[in-house]
Parts: structure tokens; C-alpha cells; sequence
């Protein structure tokens, strides 16, 4: 609504600026008139104001002089200048000085308008844009990453030291540990921070579509490829990007991966000409890629490449000091898109979390959280809340619960129960060979990927039969 914008009109001819601030309020705009610029800077000081109409002849203090003064005092407001003057270098000088436009007399009011218009466009854009950022730190921001461990406190001591490097970085540590976010830090700490932060889980990518979504493609490239589409290298340029799960790469995309890191070069699928990038590499995985080099699925030189800084994150069973804090950053976060208003967790239900093993880390917790945060009746968590698989730790697999018609697990609790035993089992059975299990269970790679990642499944290396 133009209501919300309070333009200052500074024009000594009274019957322009009468006509000026009669076309403004018919605009829907709020307008203050003033005919000496020492009147006007004083309202200035005192009130918000959003864009100024300045003549540049005026008695007393001049409309350049004025314009200087105001600049000091808020260097983003839009200024336009409005003269009899019809000098080419004054119009040049005041639009070098941070003028956004000049106007000469007789005014066209519709001409007015439509720049009063879109200098107001580009002020609230900038303004967005300055209270996303803020909004971005923030959310980003150590403050949300919470915990009391001095493991953790290692760790982001480690975060804080290298994130205004250009270093590539390699973040791991096992599935929900919480690296995703430590990219995150990473990027929002960094001078790269106003530019894009672009994620890319390999995992997710079926294979023969990973160089494209890298490196990008031409048109014709591959069936579908009805034009030229740029990759996430270039979509990152001046930024960050952030490759996850990069212990699944095949052995040819880790070729042209290496070539990509050690020259900040890329070429899209289909052409010869290669495009420079800038960008700043983060690398995550829960395998061990030292092991994967040695057992040469895994290259050396790519390690070495990626693993310039290494940034460990601790499973949540070796910093359980950090999971009452956790907890109460889950239920505020739950309390809020619930529009719930529990308070804490009771004393038996701590501790029974404090108990368990947390397989799918720090991800667990939050579902784990937001689970009984929903089926709460209370203002306190309680351990009926709670999944029975927390409450009793040391029984092993549910699977004597699945058919028992007094099990104390809950329809989806048994449903969700069958298929990690199923799933477990396929993955033991074809010793974690996750092609072998996903072609026995009649589903895709990346789709069990996926549901490992959600029944907390925790990864393991493929091992001979």
C-alpha cells in the first residue's frame, strides 16, 4: 500500500508544490512539503521518511548542500532532483553523487510518478533483501546451534577459525549428526555469505544424472535435454556449495569432480568449452573415506582434494550433556507450529532419553520430540509420549510386538517396526550392498537411501560375500 511510504517534498515554489503533494495523496502516498531545506532537514532528523523530491534551487541552505546532509544521515534514501536547470554535467554530477534521478521543469506528473514509483521499488527491495540477510545470520547464527559439550565447543571453536577461508572443507560424522547445518555456519559466517549457498545431496541423484546436475548440459546433450541448463557449480559461482554424501560417488564422476576442485573448472555434459567457477567446496559423509581410498572405491588424490580442512562432528551418544538443550530448542520449535504450549519434558522422560543410543543422532531427537509433542495432552512430555523403542532400550528388535494384539505399540509404530526389520535384514543378507538389497526389495537405490535415512538405518560399508 503506498500509505506506508512518507515522501518529502522540498520545493520553494508553492504553487508546484502544492500541485506536486495534491498528486502524491491522490497516489494514496503520505506527503511532507516544506519551502526551506533547514525546515525540511529538521523534520528529517525526526521522522521516517522514504523518498525525497528536492528542487535544486532554494533559498538558504541549496538543494545539493540539503541532498549531502541527508545522505550522511540515511545513504539509502532515493533523492530525486527537480530543476529549471536544464545543465547536462549538473544532472551527471548529482546522479554520480548517489542521486537516484533528476527531473527538469515543467513537470510531466505522470513521469514523476513512475520514478517515485520505482525508486520506492528498489528501497524496499535493498530493505528485503538487508532483513533476509539479518534473518539468514540469524537463523544461522551460533546461538541456534546449541550446546554445552566441550566436544561441541571444539568443534565450533574449529567452525568459527576456518569459515572466512576459501578452503575446501570436509564435514563428517554419522547420518543426523547434523552436518547440513554446520554447512550452513559455514556459508552464513563467510564473506561469500551474500551470495547463493547451493546443496546438492549426491544420495538423492539417480547416477546417470549426477554430471549433469554438476557440471550442467547442452542442449541435446541426452534425451531431454531441450536446452542449455547450467549446474550446481555455476549456480554456486561467488558462493558456496555444498556436495553431501560425497562417499557415493562412481569412480568416473570422482574423475571429473577432481579436475572441477583442482582447476575451479567445469564443462557442461555435451560440450568442450570450459567455464571457470568461484566457488568455496563443502564436503560431507558418514563413511569413512579413508577406508573407501584404501579399499580403492574411493580416490586418493580426491580425498586429499576435499579433506583440506576436516571438520568431525560427535554422535549425540558421546555429548549426551547437549540433549536437554536440544530438547527444549525442539519443543519451542514444535510449540510453535503446533500452536502448543508445553513447557518441559518430566523427569522420567529425560532421563529415559538420556539412556537411549539415538542411532539416527541428533535428527532422531527432533522426530522423536515432535512425535510426542503431538500426541501430548498435557503442558509436560511424559513418557507415554514417548516411542516405546526409547522407553526400552535393551529389548533388541520389536519384531515378537509386530502381531501381538496387547503390544503396547501403536499401529504406525508396528508398521514403521516391520519395514526397518525388513530393510536391516536385506542389507545384512546382501552384506550392505545397497544395489544387491534395493533390487531384492523392488525399489530404487536412492529410494532405500532415503528410507534408511528415515527408520535411522545407519550406513555401513559394502563388505565381500
Amino acid at each position: 500500500m503506498n500509505d506506508k511510504f512518507n515522501i518529502l517534498v522540498v520545493e520553494d515554489d508553492i504553487s508546484a508544490a502544492k500541485v506536486i503533494s495534491f498528486e502524491l495523496k491522490a497516489k494514496g502516498y503520505q506527503c511532507r512539503c516544506f519551502e526551506q531545506a533547514e525546515e525540511a532537514l529538521r523534520y528529517f532528523r525526526e521522522g521516517p521518511v522514504d523518498l525525497a523530491l528536492v528542487d535544486y534551487t532554494l533559498p538558504g541552505m541549496s538543494g545539493e548542500e540539503f541532498f549531502i546532509k541527508i545522505r550522511e544521515l540515511n545513504p539509502l534514501l532515493p533523492v530525486i532532483f527537480i530543476t529549471a536547470l536544464q545543465s547536462v554535467d549538473k544532472a551527471v554530477q548529482l546522479l554520480k553523487m548517489g542521486a537516484y534521478t533528476y527531473l527538469t521543469k515543467p513537470l510531466k506528473m505522470e513521469e514523476l510518478l513512475h520514478n517515485i514509483k520505482n525508486a520506492l521499488e528498489k528501497v524496499t527491495l535493498v530493505k528485503e533483501n538487508q532483513i533476509l540477510q539479518e534473518k539468514l545470520r540469524e537463523t544461522f547464527s551460533f546461538k541456534n546451534y546449541v550446546f554445552n559439550s566441550e566436544s561441541m565447543q571444539k568443534t565450533l571453536h574449529r567452525v568459527m577459525r576456518v569459515a572466512d577461508s576459501d578452503s575446501n572443507i570436509l564435514i563428517t560424522g554419522e547420518s543426523g549428526t547434523g552436518k547440513d547445518v554446520i554447512a550452513n555456519i559455514i556459508h552464513y559466517c563467510s564473506r561469500r555469505k551474500a551470495h547463493t549457498l547451493v546443496k546438492v545431496n549426491l544420495a538423492a541423484l539417480p547416477a546417470t544424472l549426477i554430471e549433469a546436475e554438476l557440471f550442467g548440459a547442452v542442449k541435446g546433450a541426452y534425451t531431454g535435454a531441450v536446452a542449455n541448463r547450467p549446474g550446481k557449480f555455476e549456480e554456486a559461482d561467488k558462493g558456496t556449495l555444498f556436495l553431501d554424501e560425497i562417499g557415493e560417488l562412481s569412480p568416473d564422476i570422482q574423475v571429473k569432480l577432481l579436475r572441477a576442485v583442482q582447476d575451479r573448472e567445469i564443462t557442461r555434459l555435451g560440450s568442450n568449452q570450459p567455464h571457470k567457477v568461484d566457488i568455496r567446496l563443502i564436503t560431507a559423509t558418514n563413511h569413512d573415506l579413508l577406508q573407501l581410498v584404501n579399499e580403492k572405491k574411493f580416490r586418493e588424490d580426491l580425498f586429499y582434494r576435499l579433506n583440506v580442512i576436516d571438520i568431525h562432528l560427535p554422535p549425540l551418544r558421546e555429548r549426551k550433556e547437549d540433549i536437554p538443550l536440544l530438547v527444549d530448542l525442539f519443543i519451542k520449535k514444535f510449540n510453535q507450529r503446533e500452536g502448543k504450549q508445553i513447557t518441559t519434558l518430566s523427569k522420567d522422560a529425560l532421563n529415559a532419553l538420556m539412556k537411549y543410543s539415538f542411532p539416527g543422532n541428533i535428527r532422531e531427537l527432533e522426530n522423536i520430540i515432535e512425535r510426542a509433542l503431538v500426541l501430548a495432552q498435557g503442558k509436560v512430555l511424559c513418557t507415554d509420549d514417548l516411542p516405546v523403542f526409547v522407553l526400552n532400550p535393551g529389548r533388541g528388535s520389536p519384531s515378537a510386538d509386530f502381531f501381538d494384539a496387547h503390544s503396547p505399540l501403536s499401529l504406525p509404530d508396528r508398521l514403521t517396526a516391520i519395514e526397518k526389520d525388513i530393510l536391516e535384514k536385506t542389507l545384512e543378507k546382501h552384506h550392505y550392498h545397497q544395489s544387491k538389497a534395493a533390487r531384492e526389495l523392488g525399489i530404487s537405490e536412492a529410494r532405500l537411501r532415503y528410507k534408511m535415512r528415515i527408520l535411522n538405518i545407519p550406513r555401513r560399508s559394502a563388505t565381500a560375500p
